[in-house]
């Protein structure tokens, strides 16, 4: 649906050059809610801009749909862009024109047929639960209200792929929920192909079934969400994903742990065969297991968390239980 391979893109003023991408490889399947998350100036927007070539790569090829862009001529990709929708973080709403303009302003650049386009805009205000609004003006709004429409308005042209650059960062965390329900109902009802540019991992746990991680123009980190979320691989990625799981011993209870000598402290990954290892645990090798911390947190409709555990015992049964733990892919790791 959407590929970016080996792109890089470089900017050059003043006989300094700037590397925004750095040979970044890209991989979005039809139907996904896909996910791309870094820290400002990682090149997240840069990134999104040449998936509808508003940017031109530096080197490598951007492909929609099979197609290589960089083989298409301006008109060519005018017609392409027609169905790349794009939302923004600040609306980008006509103040002068009504909503009902603001909504139809593609389709009169398309010269679409004036009652088409009444249909047309009147099926996209009440299928994001505006109706009423189509008289009003952009500044008689709510922000939640103006990014509605600016996605109405991206809708209009029926497009299969919708760019989302930082498109919840300027509302409230309860109209943020209702923005990223509207998407997931985009997403399931026209099959839209989604792109969120995000530096919020809770963004990515709500919506997303991929995601790429940014650090400096490059992907240091991609998979589904949650592998991702569940065994993160880069610093960059585990900074983010605490943000949202919490996969540490938080300091006010790391420091009343009881110290036992000899005991051993183990972090598992929490799955519902954690339960049946730490009963075999204490049943098998004859020592005392105290559960230290847990955390659960929800990742769309799975369940991701951690446990940790403290091995209480003499040293050759804790060892024995150790191998134990390594040889059932609990993924396990001890910690001091």
């Amino acid at each position: 649906m959407i590929e970016l391979k080996d792109v890089s893109k470089i900017y050059r003023h003043n006989g300094t050059e700037t590397t925004a991408l750095d040979n970044v490889n890209v991989h979005v399947k039809k139907g996904d809610i896909f996910g791309v998350i870094g820290f400002s100036g990682a090149g997240k927007s840069t990134l999104i801009r040449l998936v509808n070539f508003l940017e031109r790569p530096t080197s490598g090829n951007v492909f929609i749909d099979g197609n290589d862009l960089n083989t298409y001529s301006n008109n060519k990709l005018r017609t392409v862009r027609k169905n790349i929708g794009m939302i923004f973080q600040h609306f980008h709403l006509l103040n002068s024109k009504t909503i009902f303009q603001n909504i139809a302003t593609p389709l009169i650049l398309m010269k679409k047929p004036k009652q088409k386009i009444k249909e047309r805009v009147m099926e996209l205000l009440h299928f994001v639960g505006l109706e009423d609004k189509a008289n009003n003006y952009p500044d008689e709004l709510s922000g939640g209200q103006k990014q509605r429409i600016g996605i109405a308005r991206a809708l209009a042209t029926n497009p299969s792929i919708l760019l989302c650059d930082e498109a919840t960062s300027a509302l409230d965390p309860q109209t943020t929920d209702s923005i990223l329900q509207l998407l997931q109902k985009i997403n399931e009802e026209y099959n839209i192909t989604i792109m969120i540019i995000t530096h919020e991992m809770s963004i990515i746990q709500k919506i997303c079934n991929r995601v790429a991680v940014m650090e400096r123009g490059k992907i240091i980190e991609e998979g589904d969400v949650l592998t991702v979320f569940g065994n993160p691989k880069q610093k960059s990625t585990k900074n983010f994903v605490r943000t949202v799981v919490k996969d540490e011993i938080p300091e006010s209870i790391r420091k009343n742990i009881q110290y036992i000598p000899g005991s051993r402290l183990f972090k598992l990954k929490f799955t519902n065969e954690a339960n049946i290892v730490i009963n075999e645990l204490i049943r098998t090798f004859d020592i005392t297991v105290n559960v230290v911390y847990a955390t659960l947190d929800e990742i769309q409709d799975e369940t991701v968390g951690f446990v940790i555990i403290q091995l209480v015992g003499n040293d050759v049964k804790i060892a024995e239980a150790s191998s134990y733990l390594n040889t059932n892919e609990m993924n396990v790791k001890e910690l001091t």
